[in-house]
């Protein structure tokens, strides 16, 4: 079948042939048939890590069986189409969560694998291949390998491999034993970057989860820290409220206008909530989620994300250079995160987790002008010796890529030759 595909930027992009994994005893024969390929789970990667234009698509969302589960333990094994919220409904009350989830819980187990993606939490628990027990690789040849050994070549190639080095199939990972379903919650609004550094500072330590909006509109930025941690207590069980943006507006409902009315008003609300609340680990660890589609309020030309890391030297001479050239081209992003990484060392080849700070930002699709934005932003993060994480990036310059991931080259040594993607054409060339 032949159909137009999307990035969840909504950025358009040439024709696929996709083809539906149903079964784990069919990946050899698929894989081993002529043309290119790219695993593709739920298709929430922001630009081109998980689409092939001209090429094959392998559906893998379909390979969504539990394998096993040991309540002892808290290992869970199963196959890589699970999705993390599923994960997170069937183990939480049992007394086990994902040690480490993303900001969208709609997000297969082989895309966070694939993407070695981070949490709130990443100054204790780093990303989610530190929890990545065992991994059941196939690729394009047929060959099937069970990697056990987290410091096997592959193993570490396979972790933020962008699905490059083989079809994952299933894996065993560690959970984290959790008190219940609920989590204590403390907003602090800080008034500049300095002082959001040394809030950061203060409570990083004491609270396991931190993260924090930024108002990307002005300058001296002001913004809002906000801490978490499990608790034993418990509130009444939250209605499920799923809104939905049901349409794709003909331009985009995120602009300068609309930016200076909602982040004044964010701001000032969430300040009042500043005091300690009892809250479900949903509104808390998955903010969006409950807004279904909401990538279509950029619109039908869509939107890039631009999340960037600055390490512990540069962090905070760069994220002034990054805000204030942002005010001034008055293009600002109304979800604007930034969250300062802790200093576990990630374990695969091109993890974009490391020591330092990173800034999130998401920008309509404004053609020309938006990539001479970019262009700034760039030469910012390349001389603060930073990088741009991949599951969020369309447009990267290779220059970027190779500063920002010096083992490049040696990962070209696990790559399967028989897979490829729009992004991997883009930096590494084919």
């Amino acid at each position: 079948m032949r159909m137009p595909s999307l990035c969840w930027g909504g950025l358009a992009h040439g024709p696929h042939q996709l083809e539906f994994l149903w079964q784990r005893h069919q990946i050899g024969a698929v894989l081993t048939k002529p043309g290119s390929l790219i695993a593709h789970g739920a298709g929430r990667s922001y630009g081109d890590a998980a689409l092939n234009p001209g090429g094959r698509l392998l559906m893998t969302e379909r390979l969504d069986q539990f394998i096993s589960f040991d309540q002892h333990t808290g290992i869970l094994e199963c196959e890589s189409g699970v999705l993390l919220g599923t994960i997170q409904r069937h183990m939480i009350p049992r007394g086990w969560m994902l040690a480490v989830s993303p900001g969208t819980q709609w997000v297969t187990l082989g895309g966070a694998i694939a993407n070695d993606v981070h949490g709130k939490n990443h100054d204790g628990a780093g990303t989610f291949g530190h929890h990545v027990r065992s991994l059941r690789l196939v690729r394009t040849d047929g060959q099937q390998y069970d990697l056990k050994d987290p410091k096997d070549p592959l193993f570490r190639a396979t972790l933020a491999g962008l699905g490059l080095t083989g079809v994952i199939v299933s894996a065993q990972i560690q959970l984290m034993r959790i008190p219940g379903a609920w989590m204590e919650q403390e907003t602090l609004p800080f008034q500049n970057l300095e002082e959001y550094f040394h809030i950061a500072h203060q409570h990083e330590p004491q609270w396991p989860y931190t993260v924090a909006w930024l108002d990307c509109t002005r300058y001296p930025s002001r913004g809002l820290f906000m801490r978490g941690r499990h608790t034993s207590d418990a509130g009444s069980c939250p209605k499920e409220m799923r809104r939905t943006i049901p349409w794709n507006p003909p331009i985009s409902m995120v602009n300068k206008l609309s930016l200076n009315c909602f982040n004044p008003m964010y701001y000032h609300i969430n300040r009042l909530k500043a005091s300690p609340r009892l809250v479900h680990y949903q509104p808390f660890l998955y903010p969006l989620d409950h807004i279904q589609n909401w990538n279509r309020m950029y619109g039908r030309k869509g939107f890039y994300q631009y999340q960037c890391l600055l390490p512990p030297h540069t962090e905070r001479d760069a994220i002034h250079a990054l805000v204030q050239s942002i005010v001034r081209s008055g293009r600002g992003s109304f979800l604007a995160v930034l969250k300062t990484f802790g200093q576990k060392v990630s374990p695969g080849m091109l993890s974009f987790a490391r020591p330092g700070t990173t800034l999130a930002l998401d920008f309509p699709n404004q053609g020309d002008r938006t990539e001479q934005l970019f262009k700034q932003l760039d030469k910012i993060v390349l001389e603060a010796g930073g990088c741009i994480y991949m599951a969020k990036d369309a447009r990267m310059p290779v220059e970027l890529f190779r500063s920002g991931y010096p083992d490049w080259e040696h990962f070209l040594n696990y790559r399967d030759p028989g897979l490829s993607s729009a992004l991997s054409r883009r930096l590494l060339g084919y």
